[in-house]
Formats: structure tokens, C-alpha cells, sequence
């Protein structure tokens, strides 16, 4: 493994999240904000680490092996939550570890927050919070590769190890020409989120901070109460919409554009996404009508809402602890499935919840019938055991950490059940969770145990565990070993 090269990969990014920072910065100086000196300093020590890593990197024209892309795709991310988190300690908003976990919480789209309250906040941090959620949901080494020209094919290799998803389906045979088409959709939906948001009645700030949020699968607000602040029905209509959106492929949105509509129905994933959001729509609407004083438009908006809300971003529009338990537990469902693979949600994946299931029933079927062969199909193709095999490994190892963080949650203290929201909500990067950090709760009365612990549940639910593990491995280090 040379490192030199990883060293210049990794200061290139820096310094292109350094350029980022001064958006927020222009903001701050414009509005002669407090956060100025912040920034600045962020600014400081964020340009100083790219330099360094650069003066001691080397450009190499050979392409990346596995440990490289690996390595750089893990320290990428560790580095960029790392410097994310200077202009809230910077400025002294918040303190190391709180800063780190917000940091954390932006990049993944997790919109899990430790502020008491955003009131008084500077607009530059306010903007600075949702920039981290629309750089880190279609991914950071994603734009990085869209944007900046690499060393050849060899970016595939970091591209794989952060997009989600069991299969490495492409929409164009270039790398690079893919990741730009995905970021010009990226792109175009986050100006449209942000005019449907305008016509709402938000301001430009507004409409645009919550449309990086919403595109990015994120959940952080300017306000405390989220999407209740503006109390507008239209607004929460037009925000489910894009919610749903950004839940979806990336990818089959291209597609959809070169091919026309008729591609979605072949797409499994999306089909059974639309179901599934449809069904618990339907049945928390009948649970909140039969069960609590709510007016039926009102029941099906707080319904919908929620429903796309908690299987990509995390925005609230009612407060969804005062649901019945019947209701709970199917957002507690939501938050295990996730959205599509390809698009800006976490979790487990529709992908992976559809093969699971289909290779459950091969199984029955085939038990039934010894001599039968029973082939696993999606999309109309089938499906190799090799898939098969890590989509069962994931699922184990998503389950396990989710069980693992529970248990260490309730060492410090935690009740069971809101040990296992906060469990899921991390791993799936939802952010709002059940009891003491419920919908109208923060994360800030977390003890520094738990917040630690939920840093790292927030990192491999992101980068689905396997780019981290494998580099906790005695074998990725060892020097002679081919990858």
C-alpha cells in the first residue's frame, strides 16, 4: 500500500471541503455574525491539514489497489466529519465531542443533533449544518469524483466503498461521467425542492437550507420544531414528495429521463418502495383515526409525512411519541428498511429486504419440492448466490451492531426500547428515535458513553460497515499482502 498516494487523494478532498467553508464564512462576514473568528480559524487549520497531506502525498499515474481505495475512503470520511466539526468548537458553539457527534450526525444524514437549542445560532453555522448533510448524502467521494479528475478507472474502487447497495449497477460505463450525471440530478432536484419550497411561503434562506436537507436524506431544520415550524400544509405535502424522492435510485431517475417512465415498471427495488411506504401510510392513518382526535386530512397528512420522513430524512411534523404503539412499531419497521439502494437514505435497503424475502421463499419451496430448482430473480434477472450470500451477511452484521448498541446503551442507564430506537435511528441514520430522544427531544442529555458509542453507529450505518471493518483487520495492514 503507498501511502504517499493516499496522502494526495485525501489533501485534495480536504482542500475541497476547505473551499466549501467559505460559503458559510461569506454568510457570516456578510451578516457580520459572531461565527466569524470561528470560521476563520476552522479555515486555518482545515487548509493547513490539506497542505500537509498534499507537501507529503505523491501523484501516482498506476491505478489504486483495494487497500488504497479503501483507506482513502474511510480516512476520507473520518477526516472530513473531523475538520466538519472546527467551526462549531471554533466558534465555541459546542464542546470537542458534541461538536465531533454533530459533525458525524450532518455528514451521514443522520440529523441527530446535541444543540439544546438552534435559537440565536448564526445563519452561517445554520447553513454550515445543512451543507454537511447535501455534501455527505450522495457522498463525499462521490462529488469528489464528479468534480475533480482523478487518476483513471481507479476511483471505482472508492466509489464502491461508500455507495450503497448490494449490487454495483451502473447507469454509464465511465465512472466519472456517471458520478456527473448523479450529481447534475443531485443538483437539479435540490434548485426544484427549493422553488416548490419558496412557493410555499419560506424564504430563499429557507427554502434552501431545507431543500439540501431534504434531497441529502438529512433532517436538520433551522428551527427546533422542524418541519412544524412553519405550520403549513402545503409545505409538509410538497416536503413528503421529496422526501419519497430522494429515497429513490439515483441511478433509475436517469433512466427514467433517457427511457421514459415505463423503466420503473422493471425496477423491483422501486416498486416495492412504493409499496411499502404506501401500506404504512395507510395503516398509521387507520391507527390514528381509529385511536386519537384527529381530523381525517389531518391524520393522513401526519401519516405521510412521517412515513417518508422516517425511512430517508428524519423531519417532524407531528410529535409521533404520542402515536399509538401499533404506529411506533411500524416506524420503527420503516427506520430497519430504509430507501432504495442509490439514492441519499440509509438503512437496511428495499434491495436487500426484497432478496431476503425472495430467497426465503426459494427456500420454502424448495424444501417442499428437493428436486426443484428455484432461482432467486430481480428485475427479471436472476440473482447469483454470491449476492445471495453478503445480502445475508449484511443483514446479520446490520441486526448484530443493532443489537450490540442496544446492549451497551443499557449500561449507561438507557430503558430498553429507547436503547433500541436510538440503536436503529444511528445504524439507519434516521436521527430522531423513541423516549429521550424523541421527536421533540435532542441528543444533547446523552452521557459521553452514549454519544460515543452513537458516533460510530452513525459512521457504519453509512458506509454499510464493511469499508470500516475491514480496516480494523490485522491483514489490511500487513505489508506484502495483495488486495
Amino acid at each position: 500500500m503507498d501511502v504517499r498516494i493516499i496522502y494526495y487523494v485525501l489533501g485534495r478532498l480536504v482542500m475541497a471541503e476547505t473551499i466549501t467553508m467559505f460559503i458559510p464564512f461569506a454568510i457570516a462576514i456578510g451578516n457580520l455574525e459572531s461565527s466569524v473568528p470561528g470560521f476563520a480559524v476552522a479555515l486555518g487549520l482545515s487548509a493547513s491539514v490539506g497542505l500537509v497531506l498534499q507537501a507529503n502525498g505523491r501523484k501516482r499515474e498506476k491505478d489504486l489497489s483495494m487497500r488504497e481505495g479503501l483507506a482513502i475512503t474511510g480516512f476520507g470520511w473520518a477526516l472530513a466529519t473531523g475538520l466538519g466539526m472546527l467551526p462549531y468548537v471554533c466558534g465555541g458553539y459546542l464542546n470537542a465531542l458534541d461538536a465531533v457527534f454533530e459533525s458525524i450526525s450532518g455528514f451521514t444524514g443522520t440529523g441527530a443533533t446535541v444543540f439544546n437549542s438552534l435559537t440565536g445560532l448564526p445563519a452561517s453555522i445554520l447553513f454550515w449544518r445543512m451543507m454537511t448533510h447535501w455534501f455527505g448524502g450522495l457522498g463525499i467521494i462521490v462529488i469528489f469524483i464528479a468534480l475533480l479528475p482523478q487518476t483513471g478507472q481507479s476511483t471505482v474502487l472508492m466509489y464502491n466503498a461508500e455507495t450503497t447497495g448490494p449490487t454495483e449497477e451502473r447507469v454509464l460505463p465511465r465512472l466519472r461521467d456517471m458520478t456527473k450525471v448523479l450529481f447534475k440530478i443531485y443538483l437539479l432536484f435540490t434548485f426544484i425542492a427549493t422553488a416548490v419550497y419558496m412557493l410555499c411561503g419560506l424564504t430563499f434562506y429557507e427554502a434552501l437550507t431545507h431543500a439540501m436537507s431534504t434531497i441529502g436524506a438529512g433532517g436538520f431544520s433551522t428551527y427546533d420544531e422542524s418541519a412544524m415550524h412553519f405550520d403549513s400544509p402545503a409545505f409538509e405535502w410538497c416536503m413528503t414528495f421529496f422526501m419519497i424522492l430522494a429515497g429513490g435510485n439515483f441511478g433509475l431517475y436517469y433512466r427514467i429521463w433517457q427511457k421514459g417512465p415505463g423503466v420503473i415498471k422493471r425496477n423491483s427495488e422501486f416498486k416495492a418502495y412504493l409499496w411499502i411506504l404506501g401500506i404504512a401510510i395507510l395503516l398509521i392513518f387507520l391507527n390514528l383515526i381509529a385511536t386519537m382526535p384527529l381530523a381525517a386530512g389531518d391524520a393522513l397528512r401526519y401519516a405521510a409525512f412521517q412515513v417518508g420522513s422516517l425511512s430517508t430524512t428524519g423531519f417532524v411534523s407531528a410529535d409521533f411519541e404520542q402515536w399509538p404503539p401499533f404506529s411506533k412499531g411500524i416506524i420503527l419497521l420503516l427506520m430497519l428498511c430504509g430507501g432504495c439502494a442509490g439514492s441519499t437514505a440509509s438503512g437496511l435497503k428495499v434491495v436487500r429486504v426484497l432478496l431476503l424475502l425472495k430467497n426465503a421463499w426459494a427456500v420454502v419451496h424448495q424444501k417442499l419440492s428437493p428436486r426443484r430448482v428455484v432461482e432467486v430473480r430481480l428485475n427479471g434477472s436472476p440473482v447469483s448466490e454470491e449476492t445471495l450470500l453478503r445480502v445475508g451477511q449484511f443483514f446479520f452484521l446490520f441486526i448484530f451492531f443493532i443489537a450490540l448498541w442496544t446492549f451497551l446503551l443499557t449500561l449507561d442507564g438507557i430503558t430498553v426500547f429507547d436503547a433500541l430506537g436510538l440503536s436503529v435511528s444511528t445504524m439507519g441514520n434516521i436521527g430522531p428515535a423513541f423516549g429521550i430522544a424523541g421527536a421533540t427531544c435532542t441528543y444533547a442529555g446523552l452521557s459521553v458513553f452514549s454519544k460515543s458509542i452513537l458516533c460510530i453507529s452513525m459512521l457504519l450505518g453509512r458506509l454499510e460497515m464493511f469499508t470500516l471493518l475491514v480496516m480494523l483487520t490485522p491483514d489490511f495492514w500487513q505489508k506484502g499482502n495483495r488486495w
